[in-house]
């Protein structure tokens, strides 16, 4: 374990050793993952939006069992049981709540009464100011190149903006894997850097070997960004199946979201009426049409038949640009020593650190 420390408001913020954050990627960043990140001194981040109530609560208790370690668990705020879910969190003393799309005023504030960090995760300058005038505790910015859903401005235009809107601790996301970014990061004024992909590839990541293989062998451009798996922008790795969701059309990209969804109710328990309920608030949060929220049923299922079924014929793979730069699998443990050994040669070889 790595003796390098560099303290940010993040690292105050959380309890965690490093300024470095696991996101809470859909079937990936499960107990495994998550309690190897934070036994490495990292914040790792459950993710619960592909768990039913009852999985969420066992998987809590799981990470738990493995680390006394901080860590967090990110929740879909427009979700119909997400009360429920804020509940399970706060009786088992989760140290931090993460969301993808921007909790209530009311939410952040039962959170934060209890004791619970909050931490959104936001795309644009606007959304940053709205979840820190809530009492957000921090936010994480993701720039375009992050993985999954993702926006067109880059990092290194979004964060700086970011930074220069709020007072509370920002967090970088998008286009990070390696000690020199994590510094870069600091210099812009983030309190530290969130990953994906990076984390994802690793030994203690339980995506199969087949899929692992795939984005190893993946370059720069073979990361792409389609609208054709739910209707939102989505980075992902170009595979053949990509190809041909780019080519369907709208008929039988509704017939197959419709196929997914009835797969997703019963993967997540949800009844009808509450995927009804979920895509009102979807609807409304983001202005999206009715084919477009059908659509969305397709990203969990697609997802999940790669990430845990191994099949990459048969499903897409979120990644963000670095994928073409990671080569190795290291375990977390190995990755934040490398990142912060990195971290510090890099800062050491500034001109004005010498």
């Amino acid at each position: 374990m790595t003796d390098v420390r560099i303290e940010t408001p993040l690292t105050k913020l959380v309890g965690v050793r490093h300024p470095v954050v696991q996101t809470g990627m859909g079937w990936v960043a499960g107990p495994r993952l998550v309690s190897a990140t934070a036994n490495a001194g990292a914040l790792g981040i459950l993710a619960s939006a592909t768990m039913t109530v009852d999985q969420l609560r066992s998987a809590v208790h799981e990470v738990k069992s493995r680390t006394d370690a901080p860590f967090g668990v990110n929740l879909r705020a427009d979700a119909g049981d997400a009360a429920e879910r804020v509940g399970i969190i706060i009786d088992a003393g989760v140290k931090v709540a993460s969301f993808a799309l921007a909790p209530s005023r009311e939410l952040i504030a039962r959170l934060k009464d209890a004791g619970v960090v909050v931490i959104p995760s936001i795309g644009a300058k606007r959304h940053a100011e709205k979840v820190a005038g809530w009492g957000a505790d921090a936010v994480v910015v993701q720039g375009g190149e992050g993985g999954g859903h993702t926006g067109s401005v880059a990092t290194t235009v979004l964060l700086p903006q970011v930074v220069d809107a709020v007072d509370i601790p920002v967090i970088a996301a998008g286009g990070f894997h390696d000690g020199r970014g994590l510094i870069a990061a600091l210099a812009y004024g983030a309190a530290g850097i969130a990953m994906g992909t990076r984390f994802l590839l690793t030994s203690d990541s339980t995506v199969p070997d087949a899929v692992k293989a795939a984005y190893l062998a993946a370059s720069v451009q073979d990361v792409t960004v389609t609208t054709k798996v739910d209707g939102l922008p989505h980075r992902m790795l170009r595979t053949d199946l990509v190809d041909a969701l780019e080519r369907s059309g709208r008929t039988a990209s509704l017939l197959r979201a419709v196929r997914h969804a009835a797969a997703f109710r019963r993967d997540s328990g949800l009844s009808w009426p509450q995927m009804v309920r979920d895509g009102l608030a979807m609807k409304h949060g983001k202005e999206l049409t009715w084919s477009q929220i059908l659509l969305a049923a397709n990203t969990p299922m697609l997802l999940k038949a790669s990430m845990v079924d191994g099949r990459t014929d048969l499903g897409v793979m979120a990644a963000g640009q670095v994928a073409g730069l990671v080569d190795d699998l290291p375990s977390c443990a190995e990755l934040i020593d490398r990142v912060m050994t990195e971290a510090r040669a890099a800062l050491d070889g500034l001109p004005a650190a010498n």
